[in-house]
Formats: C-alpha cells, structure tokens, sequence
C-alpha cells in the first residue's frame, strides 16, 4: 500500500492555522511535531534493504526475555502477579542503540548517535495482555545510577516509555492528542515516532514517549525536593487503581471519606528522595485543596478551590479528554501536579481507547468529564463552568476545528509513509476477527484504511455533538442543581 503525500498547500494550511491559534490561545511554546519536519532523502540501496525516515532503536538483552507479562491461572485469568526475571526482579539489565541521523535516512546496523546501558520491563494494566509489548526504559550507568540522555530531540532524562500501538489499528491517537495537548496547555509529554528491533527481530512501529516526572535543568516538570532536610518544591500526583509502592500512597481527604475507591499516589519524589515526613506534609497540603474544594465554600474566591488551582489547565484537561470520549481520565491515569508556582495542574495521559476504542464503547452522546472525582464540585462553580464553554467556542477556531485536526491526521499518515506497511507486516493480524478486541465484533476495523476511517467519523460526530450541545453543560451548576453546597439558597 502507499499513502499520498499531502501537498504544500496543506502544509502552509496547517501552518498557519496554528499561527493563529497561538495568538488566540496564548500558548507560545515551541512544541516539536515531528511529521512537520522535512523528509529526508532516499537512498540508493537495494529496495530489499531496511531503511526508513524515522529514528531507530535496537534493544539488546542477550536474548533474556523480558519480564512483566502478566501470569494466569488454570481458568485463563490472571493471578495479579507477573512473570518476574530469573532472578526474581521485575526488571532486567540490556543495551539500548539509537540510530536517528540528522540529514540520511537510518538503517539497522548504523552507527548509533546514543549508546546505553539500561533496565526494561514491560509496562502497563491491560495492555500488558496485548502481543505487541509497551516498555519501561530506564537509562543507567554500569554501577546502576542514572544516564540522563537527550532522546530523537528530547531534552535529557533517564526515564523512557517505549508504547507500542496495538488495540490502536490508526498507530496515531497518543501522537496527535499528546501534541495537540502540548499546545494547548503548559506541558504535554513529548513523543516521537520510531520502529524497533528486539534481539535482531524487527517488532514494528512504537512512540517514544517521556514520562511524566520531574527532571534537571528545566526537562519535563519543574519540580524540586531536598531529602536532607525534607522540603520540595513541588509534587507529582496519580490516581490509578493499585501501584508498586504503597509507601507512597496517600490518605488524602476523598480517600478518607469514600469518595473514591481509587489511590492517590506520590509520583515524585521518587523513591530515592522520599521520606515519610515527606509523604505527610504532601498529603497534608493535598487534602487541604479537597477540603476546600467539597467544602460549602467550594466558589468562595478566597476560601475555595479557586486559590489551589491553576484554573486553564483544569478547564483545558477536561475539554480534551471530552472531544476524545477518554474517559478514564479522572478516575485513572490521571496526573496532577504542583508546580513553583504553587497551583495545581493537570496532566494529560494515555489517549489508546480514546475516541471510541474502548472495549466496549463508550457513551459518545454526553458529557461524563464531571461526574469524575474533582469536577464533581468544579462543574458546580458557575464560572468555571462558564469557562469551559467559552474556551471550547476558542478551541473550534483552532486546535479543535476541522480542518486542523482532519489535516494533522493526513499529515501524520503521509509522513509516516512506508512504517505503516512494515508494522503491519508484522502485526497485520490483529485485523483478523478471531483477534478481536472491540465489542461487539462489528466495531473492529479490518484494515488500516477502516482505523482512520473510523477515527475521522468519530470526531465528526463528536465535534457536531459538542457543538450543539456544549451549552447545556450549564445545567451543572444552575442553582436548583447545586443550591445543597451553597451557603446562600435563597
């Protein structure tokens, strides 16, 4: 198959929506989409010869397998436990080798810009049942501690996620929200496309991705902690469903209280500069923001939620996860954190069963984004509600209109080219029914063409949705809905 190169005039199209869409957002950060970068030029190899315009990486173990499966019993359900290494560690010691050339085209086997020791598992909940494997990277030195290295143009850490694309046929939902997001709000992982060999085995088309931690001279998050005398500047927070390390669990307010059965855990500090005179004094600042934001002062300007938040990154979180239907945000693989600056923000993460790839559907005729745990009582705030329903209006000219989101869908496929047909090469038969992950059985694409397909009508319709309907998000914090938080019901 090939897939046609969109022309210039789409490309200064695209360009200069996003121009415009700087000045109306106030978003002025240099986000690096990497398929608007220039295509490098062909080579002049035998056509049988592995050569492609994305950056490369080979994995090396020795042939150890690498561990994080997960384990299942007699009845083919799983144990909760996972394979473990043969010396009984979740994690095991390789090599990792970048081939990304700046000006020619990369082949297996060049000489690599990057070289590194490094830990690998796999990683993931559900998506550790798939064939196609997502990592866990950790760059390291021979004596364990960290190599921080800039990674296909990102700036230097040691912490890596290699995802690979699988209950994803269109390959490009992590991609496109993640960038589109890192234009939108202050930070976004950054991602780039590469393809992979494990052990001399080509395994297919994957994205780099940073993970979402603290990092020095201004990587990722801007987040600082002192163990010696038990300070930081700054926290990361998840809530998820069960994590490695209940020491860094907390027993913040709506944990407290019942109001969720998830866990919220402290994702930095990590595990190194944690103390449990740490683990307090956030869990003491943490719950002092959900007191005040499921207290009767809730709207209150001084004594309410609205002095802990950074207020367009909470609004911006929940349109995006609302155009998309990625409704485990809010309730999992949700990311928040404090910055310098004292305020709360969000994070994005994790767009794989977004725009209706979910299992088993998702309900693409409403709004759910406020019944999650923290937008339960922000929905209730009139302003914040107002809020939202104008920056969308905003977004549509922008980020969220059509022609911008139909153009970087064509972009991304046109400049990945080639990668799809290899990937699917090998992972062409997860198309097939027997290999059927959606519910019911009509929902799963059969080729790639269907995947996009399926992806462009699922914002067409919900885009339309949103529009005629964005309004009625009103109706969550009109005063006969929410008059039993106020104060004043008169």
């Amino acid at each position: 198959m090939r897939y046609r190169f969109i022309g210039l005039i789409s490309c200064i199209f695209v360009l200069l929506l996003a121009y415009s869409a700087t000045i109306l957002t106030g978003n002025d950060k240099d986000r690096v989409h990497q398929h608007q970068e220039a295509l490098k030029p062909s080579c002049s190899h035998d056509d049988d010869a592995f050569c492609s315009h994305l950056p490369l990486v080979q994995i090396n173990t020795g042939g150890a397998v690498i561990p994080g499966k997960p384990i299942y019993d007699e009845s083919g359900r799983r144990t909760g436990g996972f394979v473990l290494s043969e010396d009984g560690t979740d994690s095991i010691r390789g090599t990792i080798d970048i081939i990304d050339h700046q000006d020619t085209r990369n082949h297996f086997g060049d000489t690599p810009v990057l070289t590194s020791l490094m830990e690998i598992r796999i990683r993931g909940n559900s998506s550790r049942d798939f064939d196609k494997s997502s990592y866990r990277i950790d760059m390291i030195h021979e004596d364990g501690s960290n190599n921080s290295q800039a990674v296909m143009g990102m700036d230097a850490h040691h912490e890596w996620i290699l995802y690979g694309p699988y209950l994803d046929k269109t390959l490009i939902r992590n991609y496109m929200w993640y960038n589109i997001a890192g234009e939108i709000m202050d930070y976004a992982p950054n991602v780039r496309f590469c393809e992979v060999s494990i052990n001399g085995e080509y395994r297919g088309l994957y994205v780099m991705m940073e993970s979402i931690t603290a990092g020095d001279d201004g990587a990722r998050l801007n987040l600082t902690v002192n163990r010696d005398n038990n300070t930081f500047a700054g926290y990361l927070l998840r809530l998820d469903r069960n994590f490695d390390e209940p020491e860094k669990n907390l027993t913040n307010f709506t944990a407290y209280t019942l109001r969720t059965k998830h866990t919220v855990e402290v994702v930095y500090p990590g595990r190194k500069n944690f103390t449990n005179q740490i683990r307090h004094s956030i869990q003491r600042d943490f719950s002092d923001f959900e007191k005040a934001l499921y207290s009767y002062d809730y709207n209150d300007k001084k004594h309410g939620y609205d002095s802990y938040i950074d207020y367009m990154s909470f609004v911006d979180y929940f349109l995006i996860n609302e155009i998309t239907c990625n409704y485990d945000a809010g309730w999992m693989s949700t990311y928040m954190y404090k910055d310098l600056n004292g305020l709360y923000k969000m994070c994005i993460w994790d767009f794989n069963s977004a725009c209706n790839n979910y299992q088993h559907g998702m309900e693409i005729d409403g709004f759910q984004m406020q019944d999650t745990l923290w937008y339960f009582m922000l929905i209730k705030d009139v302003d914040f509600t107002d809020q939202i329903i104008r920056r969308y209006k905003a977004l549509r000219k922008t980020y969220f209109s059509d022609e911008y989101l139909y153009g970087y869908i064509e972009d991304v496929i046109s400049y990945l080219g080639e990668s799809i047909e290899r990937n699917y090469d090998i992972w062409g038969y997860s198309f097939e029914e027997e290999y059927d992950f959606l519910i019911p059985s009509e929902r799963n694409p059969r080729n790639y063409e269907d995947a996009i397909s399926q992806l462009k009508e699922f914002l067409a319709y919900r885009i339309e949705w949103m529009d005629n309907n964005i309004e009625a998000l009103r109706q969550y914090s009109a005063h006969s809905k929410v008059k039993k938080f106020d104060i004043d019901v008169n």
